[in-house]
């Protein structure tokens, strides 16, 4: 049987907060119960909002938990080949079409749609569709790769994910409905890649076997099973934990100012003590 492999894979566009504490412990001591290998992979595809002091804060806060991972660790924006050609093998067998619209007109298509138009399992309205007859080409206007999905599902069949849930128990079938999230952006132009499909790309190729992460991403998960079943990617077992949330009930998050570990940090809260603040006794 294969050594079980977790990782924590956070992005470096901020510091991290008690959400990423219980995210990564979790992932750590899962790892270490399992006589596994924890990982540490930076997701920087967004080069715009990533930077370096972020990357290293997270090395430093994660340390000061008192968590250790092997090396080395793998940073997306070193790997662009590795999404690209996963975009180019779904580009060929014709699950990917370009899309030219700027995100000003994709609002404006939407909105003459009316208020009834459905939105993705993030609140994001679905994309209303386009010419698919379209070609990259030589083209010097900005664009977007987005999957096919009414056609991709209908290539994948009826999915499911493993679900063990956290505390890990027996695996539950969780069907999966990525139809859910209609035709997603795989890549755009200046960047080869999205979220979707670099995750399931590296979760590959690092042999990761469990995938340990928040509430927020289990309706991804079916999302992402229909990418690996079109690339041919093996499917890891998946938890999903509880979120850590405000006073208001909202999910801890950069964006709302949530206070960041190196903050606690600084107030004198000890490791222990964010322990304790993220409900791990």
């Amino acid at each position: 049987m294969a050594q079980p492999v977790f990782r924590f894979a956070p992005s470096p566009n901020g510091y991290l907060h008690l959400g990423h504490a219980l995210s990564a412990i979790l992932n750590f001591e899962l790892a270490r119960a399992a006589g596994g290998r924890f990982l540490l992979r930076i997701e920087d595809i967004d080069v715009t909002r990533c930077r370096p002091e972020y990357e290293a804060a997270i090395y430093e806060d994660l340390a000061w938990l008192g968590l250790a991972w092997d090396e080395p660790v793998r940073r997306q924006s070193e790997h662009f080949d590795a999404y690209r050609g996963a975009v180019d093998r779904l580009m060929r067998e014709g699950f990917v079409y370009p899309s030219f619209e700027s995100r000003a007109e994709i609002a404006q298509m939407v909105a003459a749609r009316g208020p009834s138009w459905p939105r993705d399992p993030d609140g994001v309205p679905l994309y209303p569709g386009g010419n698919r007859g379209q070609s990259v080409g030589d083209s010097d206007r900005p664009y977007a790769l987005r999957l096919d999905m009414a056609r991709a599902a209908a290539r994948a069949g009826p999915l499911a994910w493993r679900e063990t849930g956290v505390p890990p128990g027996p695996p539950r079938s969780i069907p999966a409905e990525p139809e859910a999230w209609g035709d997603v952006v795989l890549a755009r132009k200046e960047t080869p890649t999205s979220y979707h499909l670099s995750v399931v790309v590296d979760d590959a190729l690092q042999g990761v076997t469990h995938v340990v992460r928040g509430l927020d991403l289990y309706r991804a998960t079916g999302l992402h099973r229909l990418l690996q079943a079109l690339v041919g990617l093996p499917e890891p077992l998946y938890g999903h934990h509880r979120l850590v949330t405000d006073a208001a009930g909202r999910k801890l998050a950069k964006s709302n100012g949530a206070t960041s570990l190196r903050e606690l940090r600084k107030s004198g809260v000890t490791p222990a003590g964010v322990r304790r603040m993220i409900g791990l006794a």
